[in-house]
This record gives structure tokens, C-alpha cells and sequence, in this order.
């Protein structure tokens, strides 16, 4: 770095860079409690269930996408330059998003802010790097790390909290204090270290793949909203994705020092740990947006209510991540990572039993499940990843892992979103007959329709239906995490797993249910 490395209260540098990744993590989960409010066409903005993927999809696209795009606009010009304009990004478009006039709006203004979280992201990394010596290092980041579990924690019940008093754009208002708060810390006590090799910043590589993963988000999630699979719009875009999504690899493995290293999955516990990685973002992200509607629609809870239950999950991850590191210190990241896949995978299973009158007893029994067996699933697959790595590759790797886990989040909302509204429309099709299209359109759509109507009848079909849409999605998302975790056993159960040599610290990394 081209200033004076370890400033010497590296304290007051730790509390900012943890206030900054708060903001993140507390929005990647705090719109979730907002769905239902928001499908609303009364209370919210009417929006349809694939709006609703659009508006969490974009905001983890953009951010996978633009992460290398921030690293090297850090080297170029100091990452608390970029950190700082990360912030104000990140803030104006909350405050966009808040008053958002429409679905299309707040698509657009969480496209904004995932730019925004990219900027924050990768260059809080940095200056980590460059206030604390190697011996202090792993500390600092395992504090950071722990922005993720209380955001995470945070959100969805700040969220209810305020839905419980507010118009649904409120949850977006808690960024700005924060964002407040961080920029006055960052000009006054954040270094701004910069690289004396500047790294190119790919604009084809950028195009590239953030067109492919729109056009294939675009292409899964309109075909299962405006009239099926069939018509040649949804197949162009989705064959037009993955032959952007090919290019932009094509492009990267033919470049001598690329953003996204391809070449880095020749080795197959790289490749391996990440697939199962992104399998189970895809799958945890999936979950969260059918359950926000189980809760809210067909159990009919407050906001806050749905929020509080999430935290038995929340809680679950936090003490799973240090667990998981110890066991497969131990035992190996085959059987400790991939007994914590099949784990969730029989959690998703156990979505099955979930109807209108589940106890939450066991709601919550199950949720704390997943949690731990998410957490002591990613901290050391993620440990064994980047202990397959050479050192001079290790920032490249974690680059391509933070990827990996955002598209999966990306493909997760795409996917098991539109098995779930489609399987909806299919359901309570029947029921709907000569009514107006929109009312089958989904379970916000016929509820409301039918209070507005006079027709209660239609509830409990409504939701008979959802609890079927929400089944079949939950065995889809269970067969993502068995497939994970069959690849993860088969590819570090060969020899001892490469995180068994490795300290408990190298795994302290952020973890987002």
C-alpha cells in the first residue's frame, strides 16, 4: 500500500469498517420483512410476486457483478475514497428506495444500492489489511465478521418494528443514520491505502456478466409470470444470458491477470467448495422469500412477529460458524460441512410439515437447526477453499467466492421464487375461474380480492394453495443442498480436508442467511 501501514488507534478504524458492514447485512434481510406489505396494492405498491424477485435479485446482482469493479477502483484511487462514495450511493439510494412511487422504482433503487454495497465491500477488506499487523489481523476480521450475524439478527426485527408504526419505506430509513454516522467516521479516522499496481477495471468483463445474469434472471422469473415457458421472449432471454455468462468467462481465462479467475476452478476443492457454497446461498435465500409469505400471508402474523421468529435462524448461524471451524479442525470438511448440508437439506424437508396451524414451537425448533447447520457449513467449506490456494491467489479466490455465494442468491430469488408462483397460479387456478386474471395471480392478490369481494370463501383456498406452491419449492431447494453436499463429500473426502492444518481464525468469515 502506497501510506504508512498499522495508524495507530486501529480500534477506531475497526468500529467504522463495522458500522459500514452493518448496513449490508441489515439490508439483506430487512426488505424480506417487507414483502408482504409491499404485494399489497392498499397498504404497499401493489407489486406482483416477480417485482418482488426483482426487487431482492438485482440488489445481490449488482453486487457480484460490480465487487471486482470496487477492488480496483480502491487500488486506483484509496478505498476509503471508494468506501466513502460507496456510503453516499448506499444512503441516497435508500432514501430513494423509501419513497419509492412504484415497483419499478424500488427495482431500480436496489439495483443502486447493491452498487453501493460493492463499493463498501471489498475495500473495508483492504483497509483492514492495512491497519492491522499479520498477528492482529485474523482478530480484526472475526469482529468484522460479526457485523453479519447481527445484522442479520437486526433486520428483519428493526423491520417489523417499524412496520409495526410506519408506511413499508420505513425500513429503509434505518440505513441513513447509520450511513451518517460512518461517513464522519471514515474522513476522520479511516486510512486510504491504495494499491502502486493498479489493477485494470474491466469494463467488457463487468457488461458481460452483469447482462448475462440479467438476461438469465430475467428470462426464469418472467417465465413463470406472464404466461408460462412457452413464449420465445423467456427462452431468447435465458439463451441469451448464458451465452453472455460464457462469454465473460471465455473473455476472463484469456486474460493474463483477469477480475474472475476461471482458472482458478482446475482445482477441484476450489471448485467444489464454491459450487456447494452457491447451492446453499441459492437455497437460503430461496427459503427466506416463500417464508416470508408463509408467515405473514397464510399465518396472517404482524411483521414484527415474522421478524422475532427469524431469530431462533439468525441465532443458529452465529453459533454454528465457530462450531464448524473446531469439528473440522478435528474431523475434516467432508464429514463436518457435508453432515451440516444434508443437515438443512432435511430441515427443507421438514418445510413440508408447515400449514396454517404448525406450531411455532417447532417452527422455531426446526429454523435454529438450519441456522446452526448453515453456519458450521460455510465457515469451514469457505476455510477449505481458500486454504486450497496459493497465497499470491488468495484475494483472487475470495473475490470469485463472494461472487459465487451472490449469484447463487441471485439465481435462488429467480428460481425458487418462480417455482412458487407458478405452482400458485396452477393451484388456485380452478378456484378462479371467470374471475379476473390478476386475482390467481397470487396469495396477496386472492386474499385481497377476496376481502375487497365479499367472497371469504377464497382465503382458505388461497392459502391451501401457497402451502402447496411453498412444498413443492422447499423439496426443489432440498434437492439444490443434497446435490451440494454429495459434490463437497465426494471432492475433500479424498484426503484430509485442507482446512484440518488451518487456525480457527482463517474461518472467521461473514456468514448470510
Amino acid at each position: 500500500m502506497s501510506q504508512p501501514p498499522f495508524p495507530a488507534r486501529p480500534g477506531r478504524v475497526l468500529a467504522v469498517l463495522v458500522l459500514s458492514a452493518l448496513l449490508i447485512w441489515i439490508d439483506s434481510t430487512v426488505l424480506g420483512i417487507a414483502l408482504e406489505r409491499l404485494a399489497d396494492p392498499v397498504d404497499g405498491l401493489g407489486a406482483t410476486p416477480g417485482q418482488l424477485q426483482w426487487a431482492i435479485g438485482i440488489y445481490s446482482l449488482l453486487f457480484a457483478t460490480a465487487l471486482f469493479a470496487a477492488g480496483a477502483l480502491g487500488d486506483r484511487y484509496g478505498h476509503r475514497t471508494v468506501l466513502m462514495i460507496g456510503l453516499v450511493v448506499f444512503g441516497a439510494s435508500s432514501a430513494w428506495a423509501a419513497w419509492a412511487t412504484g415497483p419499478t422504482t424500488l427495482v431500480l433503487a436496489r439495483a443502486t444500492m447493491g452498487l453501493g454495497g460493492a463499493l463498501i465491500m471489498p475495500t473495508s477488506m483492504a483497509i483492514l489489511g492495512s491497519t492491522f499487523a499479520p498477528e492482529r489481523r485474523a482478530g480484526a476480521i472475526a469482529v468484522w465478521s460479526s457485523a453479519a450475524g447481527v445484522g442479520v439478527a437486526a433486520g428483519p426485527v428493526l423491520g417489523g418494528l417499524l412496520l409495526s408504526r410506519f408506511w413499508w419505506g420505513s425500513v429503509f430509513l434505518i440505513n441513513l443514520p447509520l450511513v451518517a454516522v460512518a461517513l464522519v467516521g471514515a474522513a476522520l479516522v479511516l486510512p486510504n491505502p491504495r494499491s502502486p499496481q493498479r489493477r485494470r477495471l474491466d469494463p467488457l468483463g463487468l457488461g458481460l456478466s452483469t447482462l448475462g445474469l440479467l438476461g438469465l434472471s430475467y428470462g426464469l422469473i418472467e417465465g413463470g409470470h406472464q404466461g408460462g415457458w412457452s413464449r420465445w421472449q423467456v427462452w431468447a432471454s435465458i439463451a441469451a444470458g448464458l451465452v453472455l455468462i460464457a462469454a465473460f468467462l471465455y473473455a476472463e481465462a484469456r486474460e493474463h491477470d483477469p477480475s474472475f479467475d476461471p482458472r482458478l476452478f482446475r482445482n477441484r476443492h476450489f471448485a467444489a467448495g464454491n459450487v456447494a457454497l452457491g447451492a446453499l446461498f441459492l437455497t437460503i435465500t430461496g427459503q427466506a422469500f416463500y417464508q416470508t409469505f408463509y408467515l405473514q400471508g397464510a399465518r396472517g402474523f404482524s411483521p414484527l412477529h415474522a421478524g422475532l421468529l427469524t431469530l431462533p435462524g439468525a441465532t443458529g448461524v452465529v453459533l454454528g460458524s465457530p462450531l464448524g471451524a473446531r469439528l473440522a479442525a478435528r474431523f475434516g470438511i467432508a464429514r463436518v460441512s457435508g453432515t451440516a448440508l444434508a443437515a438443512f437439506t432435511l430441515c427443507l424437508v421438514l418445510n413440508l410439515t408447515y400449514t396454517v396451524d404448525t406450531s411455532l414451537v417447532w417452527f422455531c425448533i426446526v429454523g435454529a437447526t438450519a441456522g446452526l447447520a448453515i453456519g458450521a457449513a460455510v465457515a469451514p467449506t469457505t476455510a477449505g477453499v481458500v486454504a486450497t490456494l496459493p497465497m499470491d491467489r488468495i484475494g483472487a479466490g475470495s473475490a470469485v467466492s463472494n461472487a459465487m455465494r451472490q449469484v447463487g442468491s441471485v439465481l435462488g430469488v429467480a428460481v425458487i421464487g418462480t417455482i412458487v408462483s407458478s405452482t400458485y397460479q396452477h393451484a388456485i387456478a380452478p378456484s378462479v375461474v371467470g374471475l379476473p386474471d390478476a386475482v390467481g395471480e397470487s396469495a396477496e392478490a386472492t386474499r385481497h380480492f377476496a376481502a375487497a369481494s365479499g367472497r371469504p370463501q377464497l382465503v382458505p383456498l388461497a392459502n391451501d394453495a401457497f402451502l402447496h406452491a411453498m412444498h413443492t419449492a422447499a423439496l426443489v431447494a432440498a434437492g439444490f443442498t443434497l446435490a451440494g453436499a454429495v459434490v463437497l463429500i465426494v471432492a475433500f473426502g479424498s484426503r484430509r480436508s485442507p482446512s484440518a492444518s488451518t487456525s480457527e481464525e482463517q474461518v472467521a468469515e461473514p456468514v448470510r442467511p
